[in-house]
């Protein structure tokens, strides 16, 4: 087993397939009350061992994803939530992230403004539209992403161990996951504009000294999804296989609202858009600094 550990990488697979099956369970891909496939498959599928698919489990369940019992496997208790106060954003009945943002990337000229804690989703589903770019599903012209994170030199409150609030290594993990997700980001719009698919696909990240409380989506300058960070205890599961008992944020599980503008300047979609794009632009240019 120590050696199977070895060739998972120790907690760094157990973190990537938690990630997965986080974004799963959050774009129904494994819907309420259903269950999330035995251990053995996911093990197979994964291309991991049993005790690193064991890990991810206690990890999710830690969050409050999931539902584990001897012999009955592992149950889904928990989905991510959009809350939409406009028809246009049903999808049979269910309104998820996924959906709202395959349909941005419909339009010619994209342009996506983001503030989160990690830019871990961001990265999900922009790789799924590239899928969609290079497959002729759909042509945008241009792609324009603006992103704002917190400063890494900011002392945020979470994630930190409940026993020993110093301890660097989950700022750390924090700081490591942000850095590999935007150079995936980097990476998947430059190689779109290199392999001609998208003649303008840029990029730009900035840091500003504030602790989010909220994620926040502006999509084509038309619609907002925005929702608080909930504060949760969770066990987190380090590189070296170590489990810490800390204090962390849902991303994927928060609860998001979702609002469309309208011709209407003075409607609630029109001025809640309007707001949070000014709120954004705001701290862009005033706040926020160049960053990688």
């Amino acid at each position: 087993m120590a050696g199977e550990r070895r060739r998972d990488g120790g907690g760094r697979e157990a973190w990537r397939v938690a990630e997965t099956l986080r974004a799963r369970m959050a774009d129904g891909s494994y819907p309420l009350n259903s269950l999330l496939p035995p251990q053995r498959e996911l093990a197979d599928s994964f291309g991991v061992s049993r005790d690193t698919v064991q890990r991810a489990l206690r990890e999710l369940a830690g969050e409050g994803w999931i539902e584990s019992r001897q012999g009955s496997g592992s149950r889904v208790i928990k989905t991510q939530r959009i809350q939409s106060y406009t028809a246009k954003a049903s999808h049979e009945g269910r309104v998820s992230l996924g959906p709202l943002i395959s349909e941005a990337f419909e339009r010619p000229n994209v342009t996506l403004d983001v503030y989160t804690l990690t830019s871990e989703s961001l990265d999900t589903h922009i790789r799924l539209q590239a899928e969609r770019i290079r497959t002729g599903e759909i042509a945008p012209q241009r792609i324009g992403l603006r992103m704002l994170l917190p400063s890494e030199s900011l002392e945020l409150p979470y994630p930190r161990a409940l026993d020993r609030s110093d301890d660097p290594r989950l700022r750390d993990r924090l700081h490591g996951i942000t850095r590999r997700h935007t150079a995936s980001l980097r990476r998947e719009l430059r190689q779109l504009r290199a392999e001609g698919l998208v003649p303008a696909a840029d990029i730009e990240i900035r840091h500003v000294a504030l602790t989010p409380a909220f994620k926040l989506y502006l999509l084509n300058g038309t619609e907002a999804l925005h929702g608080p960070y909930e504060v949760i205890e969770r066990p987190i599961v380090l590189e070296t296989g170590e489990e810490i008992a800390a204090l962390d944020v849902l991303g994927l599980g928060a609860t998001l609202t979702h609002y469309v503008k309208d011709d209407d300047e003075n409607s609630r979609g029109s001025v809640f858009v309007d707001t949070w794009q000014a709120w954004f632009d705001s701290v862009w240019s005033r706040l926020a600094e160049p960053g990688g």
